[in-house]
């Protein structure tokens, strides 16, 4: 069913999904989930667009039993780690490649696919700061490379000021925010009638995003110098690698996997000093750590897994990060 104008905010998102439909079913998911409480908000009540969505509901309740015994669709807080993992995991391939002046389409790809998922975590509620600034970034960096290969310009690697002027239209990047829906229970519930509210426009607070020509606060792109981007990090199994290079060259390899980073010594007898007490949070946050730890070895990323772990069990027998 081809989607409707009304719907056109939704159009990567959605491609997106249909791209790890097989290599990843728990991204198609989330995707649609997003895309479907984003399209309710654009527009939920002409008839086409109503029938669109209603289809995209049914292919969700059908995923949700598909997938009944994956934790990621069961359980918020490890969907969560999932979704954001793996945009990071884009992020920091395309960005690496970006700062060693390795400019191909996969690499701009990867940073918008990255920005994408960042909207994507809007379902499990408000972003984190850093991600609101990688989503900036990346598909800002994304609109900037193309640009200049499109013009046969040779890019300036890594971070450098944004163009105030610069526009993501190429992609058509529209960002559509608001609070999300709950995915539990049916879908359908949350469609409302045809007649509901019809005189009312679309919901307070919910519009088309900010520009990206912009770093987050109004501050300048080269105060992202301070991402930090681990050593040697890369691509994950499924970064896309299906379009070819600019000008018909060929896409360089990506950099070698990351050495798996040492141990802490003092970790490995590990046991709660004297009288730590932990907060609520802290076992919040330790459970985080350990859910991002079990995320990278999905993709046989053991350095972070490692590096997640040892951060939950300092946690847990220091009470500090």
């Amino acid at each position: 069913m081809a989607l409707p104008a009304q719907l056109r905010g939704i159009q990567h998102h959605l491609r997106t999904a249909q791209e790890h439909e097989k290599r990843d079913p728990v991204v198609t998911y989330y995707c649609r989930l997003y895309a479907m409480q984003t399209g309710m908000k654009l527009d939920s009540k002409t008839p086409e667009c109503r029938k669109f969505l209603v289809k995209l509901m049914d292919q969700l309740e059908t995923m949700k039993k598909e997938l009944s015994d994956n934790e990621s669709i069961g359980q918020e807080v490890v969907g969560n780690a999932h979704i954001e993992n793996y945009a990071l995991k884009l992020f920091l391939y395309a960005d690496n490649e970006d700062r060693a002046g390795r400019f191909h389409k996969n690499m701009i790809k990867s940073f918008y696919t990255s920005s994408l998922l960042i909207d994507v975590l809007t379902v499990f509620g408000e972003l984190s700061e850093e991600n609101v600034k990688h989503r900036k970034y990346a598909r800002w960096k994304a609109t900037y490379i193309h640009n200049c290969l499109k013009n046969g310009e040779t890019p300036q690697a890594g971070p450098i000021g944004m163009d105030e002027d610069e526009e993501a239209d190429e992609f058509g990047a529209e960002g559509f925010s608001g609070q999300s829906f709950s995915h539990g229970g049916s879908f359908r519930a949350d469609l409302p009638s045809q007649d509901q509210n019809s005189n009312q426009g679309p919901a307070p607070g919910i519009g088309f995003s900010q520009d990206p020509g912009s770093a987050p606060g109004g501050q300048p792109a080269s105060n992202y110098n301070n991402i930090q981007i681990p050593p040697g990090a890369h691509a994950p199994a499924n970064t896309p690698a299906e379009l070819p290079a600019p000008s018909g060259e060929a896409v360089k390899p990506m950099p070698a996997a990351p050495a798996v980073p040492n141990v802490d010594p003092s970790l490995f007898n590990a046991q709660q000093q004297g009288r730590v007490q932990l907060s609520p949070e802290d076992f919040t946050k330790a459970q985080k750590y350990c859910k991002y730890a079990g995320s990278a070895l999905q993709y046989e990323d053991v350095g972070t897994a490692i590096q997640n772990l040892q951060k939950a069990l300092k946690l847990l027998t220091t009470g500090k990060e």
